[in-house]
């Protein structure tokens, strides 16, 4: 009988040894999606800084030129037809 309570008390012990270290593993699992999702997401918000950047330059640069052509075309427009 002694053997019994024994052999139940061992596994019962395993069984809750291995659950700990199942819950472990799975908190682990969680904490380095958890890591690597963070690590995606500030990469992300990097690259779009440099676009938006990039966005910004060209755009000051594509106005620049349409402000020149609009002044060429201004002057175009203000002289007499030539015949």
């Amino acid at each position: 009988m002694i053997e019994i309570i024994a052999a139940v008390a061992g596994a019962s012990i395993t069984v809750a040894a291995m659950g700990a270290t199942g819950a472990s593993r799975r908190n682990d699992q969680a904490r380095d999606a958890v890591i690597r999702l963070t690590s995606a997401v500030e990469h992300i918000a990097s690259q779009l800084e440099v676009l938006h950047t990039d966005i910004k330059e060209d755009r000051k640069e594509t106005f620049g030129r349409l402000s020149t052509v609009e002044q060429r075309v201004s002057k175009l427009e203000a002289r007499p037809p030539s015949c």
